[in-house]
């Protein structure tokens, strides 16, 4: 009889998490577009690696093939900067889709870096790492990219491609979006992650909003 009720409970508790996850789109979320909105899609005038593709497009579609091998979330240290296996972080997404964009993202902070290390809060350089820090990326955009709105309230301003850098994380703007019209996110936060695309642009303060060119 304890056996049969514990189960019974188990099979509760199971289908309240069901109903729970589904209810909030957990596993097939709603998704809405610009046109859903009557908002313009943004297309750069620029094609850094010369592919056809407009940068804006690129750097999300780069985005999306990135998450699509599906990284593992660790912390750690490359001799050559960039991941070269399973892993990464937040800061990796950003790195891979402007680097299939056509920008070495790696390169760059580090020269400018070298050229106004007073701008940077970092004690040792290292262009091994540095490009894989959230401040550092933020210091770098805010004078190298188009700075925008931080107003999420601003739906129309916020176009996939875009990069939203939170205090301690950063990622890059989706093309889909939620009922309100908030654009979801698609970036890597940690270990027990469920989805790379998720709407969380309210739910931390945003210190950065770029469009690269």
């Amino acid at each position: 009889m304890k056996k049969r009720k514990t189960f019974i409970l188990v099979i509760i508790i199971s289908i309240a998490l069901l109903t729970m996850l589904f209810t909030k789109n957990l596993f097939f979320p709603t998704y809405y577009s610009n046109e859903d909105f009557q908002i313009q899609t943004y297309t750069s005038q620029i094609d850094q690696d010369q592919d056809g593709i407009d940068d804006q497009t690129d750097i999300l579609n780069s985005t999306k093939e990135y998450l699509k091998t599906k990284p593992k979330y660790k912390s750690k240290y490359y001799a050559n900067g960039y991941p070269d296996d399973e892993y990464g972080v937040c800061t990796d997404v950003v790195a891979f889709a402007l680097l299939n964009a056509g920008y070495d993202i790696q390169k760059l902070l580090n020269e400018d870096v070298m050229a106004h290390k007073e701008l940077y809060n970092i004690e040792t350089i290292d262009k091994n790492i540095d490009f894989r820090r959230v401040l550092n990326l933020n210091t770098y955009f805010s004078r190298n990219a188009i700075s925008l709105t931080t107003d999420t309230q601003k739906i129309e301003e916020w176009q996939g491609g875009d990069i939203v850098v939170f205090e301690k994380h950063i990622g890059i703007i989706s093309d889909h979006r939620t009922k309100k019209g908030t654009p979801y996110v698609l970036h890597h936060a940690s270990p027990f992650q469920m989805n790379y695309e998720e709407n969380i642009l309210n739910k931390q303060k945003i210190i950065g909003h770029y469009r690269i060119s």
